[in-house]
């Protein structure tokens, strides 16, 4: 199970980078909004291990 949440976790981190890189190449009514989405995935790539995954066990 861990091991899942850890993938979850990556892929959440890394897609976050390729938001934030994409975020300057969007439309412009979107800038914020991408960049913003980014911010979101890394906060959840950081809540689930250090904050979830510890209730659960």
């Amino acid at each position: 199970m861990k091991v899942f949440a850890f993938l979850i976790c990556l892929v959440l981190f890394v897609g976050a980078f390729f938001l934030f890189g994409y975020a300057f190449d969007a439309p412009e009514p979107f800038h914020l909004v991408i960049f913003a989405s980014g911010l979101v995935a890394i906060a959840l790539s950081l809540i689930i291990p250090f904050h979830l995954l510890e209730k659960l066990d």
